[in-house]
């Protein structure tokens, strides 16, 4: 395998001897940092049935079936490695009227982060009923919300405000003959499985973060001083030093228990009609459009999406409720939602194709068709990229550019160690000192070594990769004051 550069620095093409050219986003100090194992699942995506491109983010690193950090394009089949296990893993960001001078203090944002905890658990097993002022969640919603997922009636029921729904790349799912019917059709009919018998248990967890990676972070905004910035920081509702708060986490136990299934199911499929598995990678499964395996599968990843897409808007509706506790007159703006493990059907090159994003997120620019009738027609949606509390976060919209990636970017700054090397090499006290020192608060006794900043690729260099390839243009910058997160293993 080797890159082979074009005329933009931070374009390259990734040519092997058993797969098509791969397209490569990173500036060559990322393009070195690549580790081979994830360079070969990208290969080896490649070479499966049906797939007509690959684009390898620079935030890439091995994953489960295909590299974190990569896209996926077929007209003709469904791959679940390309999605993962935590189905629709995404990010949300708040808008509050407050000041930054406002949380300065650290008691205050100590109250803050209390208030939250006891709203909004973490953890693996977490959910409503372990924590003091949780929401009580009816049987009914729970399940109304797996097939409708943001609908007026779930949203009113767990007091959502519904203009929410109208800032999220998608408020709802449906099943691979797009309508929810089907989708209750297939969760009839999985609700007696064993592996189901858990579902209500995992139904609490809406309004919860996982562990690992996922967290609740409260962010002060520094909007880019250009023209251009500061027009689109304005219709996103951005406030330059204002306080925001950026939430990442995704289906929980359910999309969970739903992957892990189909993954048995497809490997099965596999062995019994003696197909191979792409490289031999047993984790790259995939089943063609129209058959029962891939209806199945999307009807499943459409429940998990929709378990998401509540859980976001869920926690983000008792952030508010804890900052009001603390600030009793606080507004709060709920400026997008996006996923980044999904697959969606989109058109690309002028055809009808399933775009799997990987730890990739989307970036449609202004005037992209999709926008038409939204409030970001003009300048292309938010999209919300977690870096580290101690190098920030960011806020890009997508440029014309982004075409080259069939509209995607990176969906952070990737892992530069695994999470097991992150425990053997970093120092407790240095990580800890280095919060602190940054005047970042946590609700952790100690901060997680495999989630601390030094485990994590620079984040400058990641976005410099996607700014000098046209991808996308940085509007803000977002600081952490204090995190939400917990040392349990991720869901993803």
């Amino acid at each position: 395998m080797q890159f082979i550069p074009t005329e933009n620095e931070a374009i390259s093409t990734l040519v092997s001897d058993s797969a098509p050219p791969i397209t490569v986003i990173g500036t060559e100090s990322i393009r070195s940092a690549f580790d081979t194992k994830s360079l070969q699942q990208a290969v080896n995506a490649r070479s499966a049935c049906g797939v007509t491109d690959v684009i390898l983010n620079p935030d890439a690193h091995c994953g489960y079936g295909a590299p974190i950090g990569c896209v996926m394009v077929s007209p003709t089949h469904v791959f679940p490695g390309p999605v993962g296990v935590d189905i629709k893993c995404s990010m949300s960001l708040l808008q509050f009227d407050l000041p930054s001078e406002e949380i300065r203090d650290r008691v205050v944002r100590r109250k803050l982060i209390d208030a939250i905890c006891e709203r909004t658990p973490t953890g693996a097993g977490a959910g409503q009923k372990s924590v003091r002022k949780g929401r009580n969640l009816n049987q009914n919603t729970v399940y109304q919300a797996v097939i409708e997922g943001a609908s007026e009636s779930v949203c009113d029921q767990l007091n959502i405000p519904f203009e929410w729904t109208q800032r999220c790349e998608d408020a709802f799912h449906t099943g691979h003959d797009g309508t929810s019917e089907s989708l209750e059709f297939r969760l009839k009919k999985i609700l007696p499985e064993k592996y189901m018998v858990y579902f209500y248990d995992k139904m609490n967890q809406l309004g919860s973060y996982g562990g690992g990676n996922h967290f609740g972070e409260c962010e002060i905004v520094k909007i880019e001083q250009d023209d251009e910035s500061k027009r689109v920081a304005e219709i996103f509702g951005l406030k330059d030093n204002g306080v925001a708060f950026l939430s990442h986490c995704g289906s929980r136990g359910f999309g969970n228990i739903l992957a892990a299934e189909q993954f048995k199911i497809l490997k099965k499929y596999f062995i019994d009609r003696g197909i191979a598995f792409p490289g031999g990678d047993r984790e790259l499964v995939y089943a063609p459009l129209g058959s029962p395996e891939a209806n199945n599968y999307l009807d499943d990843m459409a429940m998990g999406a929709n378990f998401a897409t509540v859980n976001h808007l869920l926690i983000n509706s008792l952030i508010v409720e804890a900052f009001r506790e603390v600030f009793a007159d606080v507004e709060a703006k709920f400026i997008y939602f996006i996923s980044h493990n999904i697959v969606r059907r989109e058109i690309w090159k002028n055809e009808s194709v399933l775009v799997h994003r990987k730890g990739a997120t989307r970036a449609f620019p202004a005037g992209h068709h999709e926008l038409k009738g939204t409030p970001f027609e003009t300048t292309g949606h938010p999209i919300l990229l977690p870096g580290n509390p101690k190098g920030g976060s960011a806020v890009m919209i997508g440029l014309s550019g982004a075409n080259i990636s069939a509209y995607s970017i990176n969906h952070g700054a990737g892992r530069a160690m695994g999470r097991r090397k992150a425990f053997d090499n970093l120092n407790q006290k240095v990580v800890d000192n280095e919060i602190e020192e940054a005047d970042i608060l946590t609700n952790c006794r100690k901060y997680p070594l495999d989630e601390a900043p030094a485990a994590y690729k620079n984040f400058d260099e990641v976005l410099k990769s996607v700014k000098i390839s046209g991808l996308a243009k940085e509007i803000a910058r977002l600081k952490a004051t204090f995190v939400i997160k917990d040392s349990d293993k991720a869901d993803d």
